[in-house]
């Protein structure tokens, strides 16, 4: 799971084996494998750190 930042500010954390894409138009919107779309103030770049980051802490 990683922590995102919604628009109005408050925090969720999302599964990133769920994402199937993230579009920068200009606020980032990621759409999960559900067919859901999350719109977030992170940009795409600090949503993709985050993943790295969580991946590399469970394959420890």
């Amino acid at each position: 799971m990683i922590k995102v930042t919604k628009l109005n500010g408050d925090f969720i954390y999302i599964n990133s084996n769920l994402i199937e894409f993230i579009e920068e138009m200009p606020d980032t919107m990621v759409t999960l494998t559900t067919g859901k779309k999350i719109i977030l103030k992170d940009s795409v770049e600090d949503i993709i750190d985050r993943i790295i980051e969580f991946n590399q802490k469970i394959s420890k």
